[in-house]
């Protein structure tokens, strides 16, 4: 039986109180292929009522008891991997590999990872004559993205869950297939009945009702920085904790002593991995001015490994864009890179040769680019990589750092002790040195406008939990 138009609140799928449906449109062929419900204050205030009733009971529960709990989660997304890859692909155009591979993989190690750190993680500790308690936050209110679905449902739900918080998500209503799995998950799973309760809708509705909730304690948002205003100052008036984790406009930073080689077609590759839809990707690649026409041939090669099209053949590796909202953004910031004198090294706008539908975007790298222009700026959200040369390491220094983001930051060179040196100076949440695998135990967050607080492994445990002192314990 589909739940596509339900909510799950209160451990049962539900009608929406007031029936409205939305399209949930496959971005390779731009037709829908199924529909959601998408709710109302209402039917926030059901799933809150659910969450807070809940709290009581599950924010006593025993960390071993939590351990046990997402245990089963894993064991039952283990059971739903395949399902997932293929919504994943579906909802949001994803090569069905990297579904498989990047999208439901990384759900999954989130879950795996929070199982690790529970069995060591403290949450009472004496201090002298005083004891440390670590407690649950409260309600949670969830936001998630469409661009990394799994990656942001499992990262916020997984640290709540094993926090003893209870929580309302809502997912993406572009990409909501794979929130509804989830939701299928936790059922099958045992997760106690309003612990974990979803609604779908629009930002505008169920993300302004939750965050404005006076009965949410908490909002974990992740998402624009534009959004991430609204969700903050809706917040402000009950002092609820906000979680941001927003936008990027990442520098990757080839030293002279890097591997050109090999790092320009990595950065590429990184950049135009998930269609560009990605907050952390190393959209701004500097480079020593007398390497530049070098490192454009490098990535004029890089760009051409790349086979735009459906995200169901064997014979593509990048699959379009999410909706025709973002097409259109994108097409516009390619089209002012060329207005604005930057090289096109390779892409461009309009649809690549071969499609006439779907919302694809051709690989394109820019090469000349100056920090005035839109591009250098902006955040494209796209597979669009810009290429600036740079004429010293502290101009470069200073560029990387010229944007309101600091998500993250990527740092190139064969000089490992001089790369450090860099990253010291880099004013961003996660600094990469070398292109390293993703590390799941590491902290993910950003500075500026990127947002604040940190999420992944024992980092984001840590912001679902309220830390209070009970002092002349030993009296």
């Amino acid at each position: 039986m589909s739940h596509h138009l339900k909510f799950y609140i209160d451990g049962a799928w539900v009608d929406p109180i007031t029936p409205k449906a939305l399209d949930v449109i496959d971005p390779s062929t731009e037709e829908p292929f199924t529909r959601i419900s998408i709710g109302t204050a209402e039917d926030v205030n059901k799933a809150v009522a659910a969450a807070r009733a809940a709290f009581e009971s599950f924010s006593r529960t025993s960390p071993a008891e939590r351990l046990g709990l997402l245990e089963a989660v894993l064991a039952e997304y283990d059971k739903r991997y395949e399902d997932i890859a293929q919504a994943c692909s579906q909802e949001m155009g994803a090569p069905l590999g990297f579904a498989r591979d990047a999208q439901a993989w990384i759900g999954q190690a989130h879950l795996r990872e929070i199982v690790r750190v529970m069995k060591s993680y403290k949450f009472s500790w004496m201090e002298n004559d005083m004891q440390i308690v670590k407690e649950p936050i409260g309600v949670v209110g969830m936001i998630t993205p469409w661009n990394w679905p799994l990656n942001q449902i499992t990262c916020k739900v997984g640290p709540a869950l094993a926090a003893g918080c209870t929580m309302v998500l809502k997912p993406s209503e572009i990409a909501p297939i794979t929130g509804i799995i989830f939701a299928e998950v936790m059922h099958a799973a045992g997760v106690p009945k309003g612990v974990f309760n979803m609604v779908n809708g629009e930002g505008a509705t169920v993300g302004a009702a939750l965050s404005a909730h006076p009965e949410v304690d908490m909002m974990s948002f992740t998402g624009s920085t534009r959004a991430g205003i609204l969700v903050a100052k809706a917040a402000a008036d009950t002092v609820k904790r906000v979680h941001q984790e927003l936008g990027g406009k990442s520098p990757n930073i080839l030293l002279p002593e890097a591997d050109f080689a090999r790092r320009v077609p990595e950065g590429v590759a990184h950049m135009f991995g998930n269609s560009g839809q990605s907050c952390n990707a190393p959209s701004r690649m500097l480079v020593p001015r007398e390497r530049h026409a070098d490192v454009v041939e490098l990535a004029r090669a890089a760009a051409g490994n790349f086979t735009v099209g459906d995200p169901r053949s064997e014979n593509s590796n990048l699959g379009p864009v999410v909706s025709k909202l973002q097409f259109d953004k994108i097409q516009d910031l390619i089209q002012s890179g060329i207005d604005e004198g930057a090289e096109l090294v390779a892409g461009g706008t309009g649809l690549p040769e071969g499609l006439s539908r779907g919302y694809y975007v051709r690989p394109t790298v820019f090469a000349n680019v100056t920090p005035d222009m839109r591009i250098a700026k902006e955040e494209i959200f796209g597979p669009v990589l810009s290429i600036m040369p740079y004429d010293s390491l502290e101009g470069a220094i200073q560029e990387a750092n010229n944007t309101v983001y600091g998500l993250a930051a990527y740092i190139q060179s064969e000089d490992v002790a001089k790369a450090r040196q860099v990253a010291s100076r880099m004013r961003a949440g996660t600094v990469y040195i070398n292109a390293p695998p993703t590390n799941i135990s590491a902290p993910f967050g950003g500075f500026k406008q990127s947002g604040n607080g940190r999420e992944w492994s024992h980092w984001g445990l840590d912001d679902f939990l309220e830390i209070k002192g009970v002092v002349g314990y030993g009296a």
